[in-house]
């Protein structure tokens, strides 16, 4: 029988030891380690978050008990302590740049979003996380609770998290989206709470086209109506003046066939069907469906520690467990669900097996001219 090293083994060849540790070296701080090391503590929050362990004393029991599977991680003994001192004081800097390095990995084979433009396409939001402000003093949001805020613009290729900002519970998304460097030419969508009219000027001058919906209580100068056959959810499209912009803008209002609910959605994009326009915005509820994933499958509400460093590692280090089931699903094109490759791998992580046969549907051999899995890394 062919050797097999642990699932864990696998998914973490995913890291090239070589490129960790060169990141390693240019984010730390303090002293040498003496005994432990940051890929002993990156490799332990990994398996924190593949396994779903619930506090740092949890963790570091399940790693002993695996202790005789762990060798070939490469990793060191670690205790509870070790590892809080380390998430505590070692900058989290190192996994925030280990996500940008995995990143365009997978971004490179992520299959493209489903519209007939080639233009790239970015959905924004933001989502808080509510933490207690007893414990968590630094995160002071109001009187007596604290939160953080999590920024997130997704690539619609393949969903992924392009534009990342975890900052504190009171910036308001529009400061953090005008700090962006969006491409010449590629789309972005986003909902209400962005609206800010000199913002929507600064994107058109940049030659980005936004998708929002208008305000209830905005006023606006309507144009001409747009010529051609319209869908028949379109019950109106034309162009307007909005406030004080100088260019005109498009609006657009649908009616979902389903609810019967009008929607009236705004844009510069003025050479798209009208339906497109309504596509686009209906595009980004899955910046919501990524929201609500991470927060249900990965360890982002609950922490391993209290200090905002501790809390920063452990958010970055979970959005590098993100892309590693984005590149598995990818790479090995398969057709279930990130949660089910998820459920898979945790209750797999220990054993030693291949993870292709994991992976793979019983019945469907993989083509014997196949790349391995982490052959184009």
């Amino acid at each position: 029988m062919a050797h097999c090293n642990t699932v864990v083994s696998e998914i973490i060849k995913m890291f090239p030891r070589h490129e960790f540790e060169s990141l390693a070296k240019e984010h730390h701080k303090g002293q040498k380690f003496r005994t432990y090391n940051r890929w002993s503590q990156f490799m332990a929050m990994i398996i924190s978050q593949l396994s779903s362990r619930k506090s740092l004393r949890d963790l570091v029991e399940n790693l002993k008990a695996q202790r005789h599977k762990l060798y070939h991680l490469g990793m060191r003994e670690t205790s509870r302590a070790t590892l809080a001192r380390t998430n505590e004081n070692q900058p989290h800097t190192l996994y925030e740049a280990m996500f940008y390095k995995l990143l365009p990995r997978c971004s490179s084979i992520s299959p493209k979003h489903k519209f007939n433009f080639k233009a790239k396409l970015y959905l924004l939001d933001a989502t808080m996380i509510d933490l207690c402000l007893s414990l968590f003093p630094w995160a002071s949001y109001r009187k007596a609770k604290g939160a953080i805020k999590l920024h997130f613009g997704l690539d619609a290729n393949g969903y992924l998290p392009e534009f990342i900002s975890l900052t504190d519970g009171k910036t308001h998304e529009i400061n953090w989206a005008k700090t962006l460097t969006l491409p010449r030419g590629s789309f972005v969508v986003f909902d209400r709470g962005f609206t800010d009219y000199s913002w929507y000027q600064t994107l058109t001058e940049a030659g980005i086209f936004f998708v929002t919906r208008l305000k209830t209580n905005a006023l606006f100068l309507k144009l001409n109506k747009y010529p051609g056959i319209k869908n028949s959810s379109v019950t109106d499209d034309c162009k307007i003046y909005l406030a004080a912009i100088p260019n005109k803008l498009r609006l657009v209002t649908y009616t979902d066939p389903e609810t019967g609910k009008k929607y009236r959605f705004i844009t510069n994009a003025l050479h798209i069907p009208a339906k497109t326009v309504a596509d686009l915005y209906k595009e980004r509820w899955q910046i919501e469906l990524f929201f609500k994933w991470i927060k249900q499958n990965l360890k982002i509400k609950t922490f391993l520690g209290t200090s905002k460093n501790a809390v920063l590692t452990q958010i970055w280090i979970a959005l590098c467990v993100y892309l590693i089931l984005a590149y598995i699903k990818f790479s090995a094109k398969l057709s279930m669900t990130m949660q089910q490759i998820l459920r898979l791998l945790q209750l797999n992580l220990f054993e030693r097996r291949d993870m292709m046969s994991l992976l793979k549907p019983p019945g469907i051999s993989t083509p014997y001219n196949q790349l391995p899995l982490w052959a184009n890394l």
